[in-house]
């Protein structure tokens, strides 16, 4: 080997060694963390919202004489509370739910998903991923004072118009 290749080769060795040193100093990773983007934390419905949720869409259905299924997921699109009333149809648990999972996944009303997935439109068929969505109205966005939503409200068991009032009223009982 060379003197000037030795040389190169004592300078490598001795860079990367000043580097090693340097990240191992405290205020050299103080830095490097400050520099890193720290995570947001998420804002998440909470057990006390949830409730509040079920028993405004709940008032709403036994204002319109109607029996429903109630469902609330939390910001990662998981249950979090849910209500079937006395007599409302089984076969709704399923539709609840995932009306409010739809609506928290695309963080919009499911009725206004429902007219961007008509045929021609962007969203065309969009009900068959994510494990079968519901793409007509009842399922709507829970947001905090802030304007973050924090997850989402399902209902079925009347006609959609319905449905949709019960789960507006259930959104609005979250300030």
């Amino acid at each position: 080997m060379s003197r000037s290749h030795c040389l190169v080769l004592v300078g490598m060795v001795i860079g990367v060694a000043a580097t090693i040193v340097w990240l191992q100093s405290p205020s050299s990773f103080a830095l490097a963390q400050a520099a890193k983007p720290q995570p947001q934390a998420t804002k998440d419905i909470t057990l006390d919202q949830a409730g509040a949720v079920v028993e405004g869409a709940k008032k709403k259905a036994e204002e319109l004489k109607i029996k429903q299924n109630i469902a609330v997921v939390d910001a990662g699109g998981n249950l979090k509370a849910f209500a079937r009333m006395d007599g409302a149809w089984l076969g709704s648990i399923d539709i609840a739910e995932k009306k409010a999972k739809t609506s928290r996944y695309f963080d919009m009303p499911t009725g206004e998903i429902g007219k961007l997935s008509q045929p021609g439109g962007p969203l065309y068929q969009i009900e068959v991923s994510n494990h079968g969505l519901i793409t007509f109205p009842g399922g709507v966005p829970i947001k905090a004072s802030d304007g973050t939503v924090i997850g989402a409200v399902g209902v079925s068991g009347s006609t959609v118009d319905n449905d949709n009032a019960c789960a507006e009223a259930g959104a609005a009982a979250v300030k």
